[in-house]
């Protein structure tokens, strides 16, 4: 049983396939669902602007009968006098039964859940993870593709270096098999080639292109991701990446009936507004999907206590340094040094940038 949510392929298949039957559960009775998590209260802290995620927490929260406090901008909170993230975290554990947070810092879900004596979710740490959104396209396309998730054409398009939504995703796809991923990208936003390794390694297959119609024919479903501009150094590299990667009905002419076209929005120009009332587009459905997939998170991650604080002073700490200047090890006074493996390469515990 899981006591956090950092990373979506932390959870087992058994915690993975019981979230996702719940959630078809509430979806055809909602009901029977009004005081499940009657008396708890979630601490809602946005670090970043949230429209979906946070509205989507929120509603899942008062629909099953509980309460919500915390904040959306972290001027509002003590944040702004300095305060850090141990002692935000510590000090809303008080207050509440289960913390949702979202942070420009690479790793910090992952900081807050050592700090944490509650369950932390993670709702977004930087360009690293966002499980939850992963979370609500499996469920969305599990209830699109009647529950198949194996034999699968996918495309994904954009900004596949910094989008968090598509890492998320990407990874979550290693524990299925017999896939065929298209990332379409310029050289300058291709996925990290820790995330193709972890698809390869489970009978994946991986295909880079620069353009979305050498494969918008073959696709089954298309997910198309914004260029993440928060994530640039400066205004001119960010201006180099827009409007490359446009989906409108000219490109959609020699696609499948049946394609899937999600996207975890915000969207600015990718997708053309006459896309939206195409048949295929469920990008609007993906987002009210994303409501009770997460209700279903509350109820499961509030069931069971977290053990006895975990308290981040016992674990093995490593003398190996993250160099991602934007990961929470260089930002949080205290945090150990850790690592772990994938094949004959070493990553950050926080972040997963690679450590030389």
């Amino acid at each position: 049983m899981f006591s956090d949510l950092i990373d979506f392929n932390d959870l087992s298949h058994s915690d993975r396939e019981s979230i996702f039957d719940l959630a078809y559960d509430i979806y055809d009775n909602p009901s029977n669902y009004g005081d499940r998590c009657k008396n708890k209260i979630l601490a809602s802290l946005f670090y970043e602007p949230s429209t979906r995620t946070s509205f989507s927490f929120q509603s899942a929260m008062l629909r099953l009968g509980g309460n919500v406090i915390g904040f959306s901008d972290s001027s509002s909170s003590s944040v702004a006098k300095g305060e850090s993230l141990k002692d935000t975290v510590k000090i809303v554990s008080n207050y509440a039964d289960v913390i949702v947070m979202r942070h420009p810092v690479e790793g910090s879900a992952y900081a807050a859940s050592l700090y944490s004596p509650i369950p932390v979710i993670n709702a977004g740490d930087g360009g690293h993870l966002h499980p939850t959104q992963t979370m609500t396209d499996l469920f969305t396309i599990g209830k699109l593709k009647n529950k198949i998730m194996t034999g699968l054409k996918i495309g994904v398009c954009g900004d596949l270096l910094y989008g968090r939504t598509v890492h998320s995703l990407i990874k979550a796809f290693s524990l299925y098999s017999d896939n065929t991923f298209y990332f379409i990208s310029t050289p300058e936003l291709k996925v990290p080639e820790y995330y193709i390794y972890n698809l390869t390694q489970n009978n994946n297959k991986v295909i880079e292109l620069y353009t979305i119609e050498e494969c918008i024919e073959f696709l089954d479903i298309i997910y198309m991701t914004r260029i993440q501009r928060e994530r640039f150094i400066n205004e001119e590299e960010y201006k180099k990446q827009t409007g490359i990667y446009i989906l409108d009905k000219n490109k959609l002419k020699n696609a499948k009936n049946d394609l899937i076209i999600l996207h975890p929005l915000p969207k600015n120009d990718e997708i053309t507004p006459e896309i939206d009332d195409d048949p295929r587009a469920m990008y609007f459905k993906q987002a009210e999907f994303g409501m009770y997939v997460r209700m279903a998170l509350l109820i499961k991650i509030l069931k069971n206590p977290k053990p006895k604080f975990n308290n981040y002073n016992n674990i093995k700490i490593s003398n190996n340094k993250c160099l991602n200047e934007s990961c929470i090890i260089g930002k949080e006074n205290g945090l150990p040094e850790m690592i772990n493996s994938v094949g004959e390469k070493t990553y950050c515990s926080y972040c997963e940038f690679e450590i030389k």
